[in-house]
């Protein structure tokens, strides 16, 4: 197999290792096995990339522990795979990683719940649909709904999250019960984020951006369980709104300074990766601080964003349909690095959790769930590719992978290969035939999430569920969709 630097790869063998689960032995490097969540189905798009040479790689980081995991949307990413998860030891040598997170650090997804059924709200779709058009910026450098006026605004963001825009009226405080981490981190050190990365932001708060970023009207489209499903106010043709999106240019330029500033450490700790895109340094150096608060005050910038993009939903749908009533189910990001206790070989360890393209899946009786959430676990939002279901799982005791899920349906051809096969145009007009109402301000973006550019996210989810690590709860359809 050639990679995409020109050198050869091995072809990595894969062991059966329980439901839907593989296992890469350990050789050369690996001081931990891989760990591979795949239906027999999903194997080969999970085997036709570098993916799983990534997996590899990151087996060899310092301080990790239990096994380099791969949800089974993986695929090819920067460092590490996208769908990777690691762990690694904070008080035994262990690294973090910003490849381990990506460059749009606290993407995620959110979910609001409609009073509203299908059925009431398909003859107004196109008013709408029109509604949301004019009041979501959206695309590359477009500017963000939030008017910061100050560097100083900027730094309240950076610190407070979620909870600075309900603070300046973006929303309640119910939407914040339903937010990761109550809407903020508060390990963030906006002084570890630099002046170009902080340009980039301040005049993006409230904005969609591009790539596979996406706000969808959707509807119920199944249940799978019933009374989880009561837990989270959730029914058969009830419509819903999921905003996919993160922490735009100040989340990637912050990505792009700290590896720079790893890669030239290295040396310094001794460290040797098998790929530079794995530049680390140890999470208790000033390096690694640096870093991981440089990337809680991007999760608070993308906590920010969604919290101010429900607001003009909100408005937008008292506009064309008579009701701002759109409730928070949850708030969740999928490209974080997190310090959390776990056990390890029977031992309670502190743990920097790596999740690239990986959502948090906590189980039932988890202390940093909502109360009324305590009960059942941790909504998981899985976005399918545009055009197709997304899905809403439940974490589940004990769960696997250090309480982690899947992220989407995860990609098999590139951006530029699916503009080969489809015309931006002809997308729109097929996804229309299929009643699905399309805004978006670019054809080539449109034509890049095509989706047969993705894996099947029933079949993703479904092995998701066989393997352990969540469990389904409901499928949803898109009506309507809003892309940069």
């Amino acid at each position: 197999m050639s990679s995409r630097r020109g050198r050869v790869s091995r072809p990595v063998r894969l062991v059966p290792d329980g439901p839907d689960r593989w296992r890469i032995e350990r050789a050369g490097a690996m001081r931990v096995p891989g760990v591979v969540f795949a239906s027999e189905m999903l194997l080969p798009q999970v085997a036709q990339d570098e993916a799983l040479q990534q997996v590899v790689n990151v087996a060899s980081l310092p301080g990790i522990v239990e096994a380099s995991y791969a949800m089974p949307d993986v695929h090819w990413g920067y460092g590490f795979p996208i769908g990777g998860v690691a762990a690694t030891d904070v008080e035994d040598r262990g690294v973090v990683s910003p490849g381990g997170v990506g460059f749009d650090i606290s993407c995620g997804v959110r979910l609001l719940l409609s009073p509203l059924e299908a059925s009431g709200i398909r003859p107004r779709i196109g008013t709408l649909m029109d509604a949301l058009d004019a009041h979501v910026p959206r695309g590359l450098g477009a500017g963000g709904v939030w008017h910061l006026a100050s560097e100083r605004d900027l730094t309240a963001v950076l610190l407070g999250g979620a909870r600075r825009a309900v603070a300046e009226g973006l929303g309640t405080e119910d939407d914040l019960e339903r937010c990761e981490d109550g809407g903020a981190v508060l390990e963030a050190e906006p002084e570890s984020v630099s002046e170009r990365a902080r340009a980039r932001g301040l005049h993006q708060v409230g904005s969609l951006g591009s790539g596979n970023h996406f706000l969808e009207v959707q509807v119920v489209d199944e249940v799978f369980d019933h009374a989880v499903a009561a837990a989270f106010a959730i029914h058969e043709d009830q419509v819903c709104v999921m905003i996919h999106c993160g922490s735009r240019g100040l989340g990637h330029q912050i990505c792009s300074d700290h590896v720079r500033v790893m890669l030239a450490a290295m040396g310094h700790f001794d460290i040797e990766v098998p790929d530079p895109q794995l530049a680390c340094a140890p999470v208790d150096s000033a390096e690694g601080r640096a870093y991981l608060g440089a990337m809680a005050a991007a999760a608070n910038y993308g906590r920010a964003n969604r919290q101010a993009l429900s607001v003009v939903v909100r408005q937008a749908f008292a506009e064309a349909v008579g009701t701002a009533k759109l409730d928070l189910l949850y708030d969740v990001s999928h490209n974080l690095a997190k310090l959390e206790h776990h056990d390890v070989a029977g031992e309670r360890r502190l743990l920097c959790v790596h999740r690239k393209g990986a959502t948090r899946a906590l189980p039932p009786g988890h202390p940093e769930l909502p109360e009324d959430l305590r009960t059942v676990g941790q909504p998981v939002l899985v976005p399918g590719s545009m055009g197709t279901a997304s899905h809403v799982l439940v974490g589940v005791s004990p769960g696997g992978a250090f309480a982690s899920a899947c992220h989407g349906a995860g990609r098999t051809m590139s951006r530029h290969a699916a503009t080969r096969q489809v015309k931006g145009s002809v997308l729109r007009q097929q996804l229309e035939d299929e009643g699905i109402a399309v805004r978006t301000t670019s054809g080539r973006g449109l034509a890049e999430e095509a989706p047969f550019a993705y894996k099947d996210v029933d079949e993703v989810v479904a092995t998701c569920e066989r393997a352990g690590l969540a469990r389904r709860v409901a499928r949803l359809r898109p009506l309507g969709v809003v892309k940069g």
